[in-house]
């Protein structure tokens, strides 16, 4: 008789957790890509909307179910197992400046990859922005060249970096300078539909730098937000982007406005 200690029983189950749910974050993910949404799934399988949502969440979900989920999506269990593992392997936070100098040298590549680790697909970037084709396969080969998506059958797109990733260098800050920045310099803030809060602090650098973890911390929340209502909103979308910025502030003009008042 073989025996197993606790400890490896322990590391066996553990990891057997950790696979099973990256793999339902990836079918989770390709579910939301393809439209699969919890009442589509309830009408499709004839079951109610809160089994659906079970499912989707790997409760009460046989292997069979399993299969049949992942192959609405155009999968086998096999390659929804190898995407899981790709994943748990850990996808790069930070790009290399060869792969920053190349998106920063094509305005259009350095869009198509935003949107791509936004959870776009390549037939939803053709329907939202009337691309053709051979231009966006051409570009995503491109994107594949450089290690930075993973092209798989069925017209799916998988990003190899983590969303989260942080633009450090300065090839990308210059494009954000040159296309972005002037959206949000220009933005009119007194019209009905700008959204947006300010705050006035008196921080150390301490201080500054814990608001600026605060605000990365938005952006991945930001993030979730923006996949939860992928799959769960029947309302049309649109791309929007959103910016937080702290800055020290200017109060060369406070001394003349303080001479300038009337007390009226």
């Amino acid at each position: 008789m073989k025996f197993v200690s606790f400890t490896a029983l322990i590391g066996i189950t553990m990891r057997y957790d950790s696979v099973t749910d990256a793999m339902l974050g990836v079918l989770r993910r390709h579910l939301r890509h393809d439209g699969w949404t919890a009442p589509r799934l309830a009408a499709h399988f004839g079951i109610g909307e809160a089994t659906a949502k079970r499912w989707i969440v790997g409760k009460g979900l046989t292997l069979e179910r399993l299969e049949q989920m992942a192959g609405l999506c155009g999968m086998t269990i096999s390659e929804l197992a190898r995407e899981a593992e790709h994943a748990r392997s850990g996808m790069k936070r930070e790009l290399t400046l060869a792969q920053e100098r190349a998106l920063s040298t094509d305005v259009f590549l350095s869009f198509l990859f935003m949107t791509i680790l936004a959870g776009a697909t390549p037939q939803e970037l053709i329907d939202d922005f009337e691309l053709k084709r051979p231009v966006l396969d051409a570009a995503l080969g491109k994107l594949e060249r450089l290690a930075l998506i993973d092209r798989l059958r069925g017209d799916r797109v998988r990003p190899l970096v983590d969303r989260a990733l942080i633009f450090r260098k300065l090839p990308m800050r210059a494009l954000f300078d040159k296309y972005v920045k002037h959206q949000f310099m220009e933005m009119d803030f007194a019209a009905p539909e700008a959204v947006y809060t300010a705050e006035m602090l008196k921080l150390s650098d301490a201080g500054a730098g814990q608001l600026a973890e605060l605000m990365e911390r938005l952006r991945r929340d930001a993030q979730v937000l923006g996949d939860h209502d992928r799959e769960e909103s029947l309302r049309p979308r649109r791309w929007m982007m959103m910016m937080c910025a702290i800055r020290p502030f200017d109060a060369s003009g406070v001394a003349d406005s303080a001479a300038d008042f009337s007390g009226n």
